[in-house]
């Protein structure tokens, strides 16, 4: 399926990718770094999927020209499509558990994902801003951990 989104909300979609790594909830067996970063990669990637998807198919449900989306729209779609993809990741995400001995770091990823969340739906556009998109401290903190999939 093509993308029908803009290059705005494909910027967009590139940092939520991005953004989209962490950890923090409790389970009977801790991963290593490797296992927390490779099932994180995977929910990532899925949840990548499935917010463009979603994004697809709310801009065909409106009507939306993708070509010359209104900022409006494209808040819409963020608000609507993106926000409560990012907030079923951070949950998975927390539900995998901390890996051993980087605890501090995945609790940190994970939470700045909530925090760019709540700004996100507060503020769609902000989504959408170079310097100032609230995805930019768990894009670091991601890369800087060493996710692949989420943090490149």
């Amino acid at each position: 399926m093509s993308k029908l989104l803009p290059a705005a909300l494909a910027t967009f979609a590139a940092l939520f990718v991005l953004a989209s790594c962490g950890g923090g909830g409790e389970t009977t067996a801790a991963l290593t770094k490797a296992e927390f970063i490779a099932q994180g990669d995977e929910i990532c990637a899925k949840g990548d999927e499935d917010g463009q998807a979603k994004a697809d198919k709310f801009a065909e449900d409106r009507d939306i020209d993708v070509e010359n989306p209104t900022e409006a729209e494209l808040e819409e779609v963020m608000t609507k499509a993106f926000v409560p993809v990012l907030r079923q990741e951070a949950e998975e995400l927390s539900e995998l558990g901390l890996p051993e001995g980087e605890e501090e770091q995945a609790e940190a990823i994970v939470a700045s994902l909530e925090k760019a969340t709540e700004e996100i739906e507060d503020e769609p556009g902000r989504a959408f801003s170079a310097t100032d998109t609230p995805l930019k401290e768990v894009s670091k903190l991601a890369n800087e951990f060493g996710f692949e999939n989420c943090g490149s």
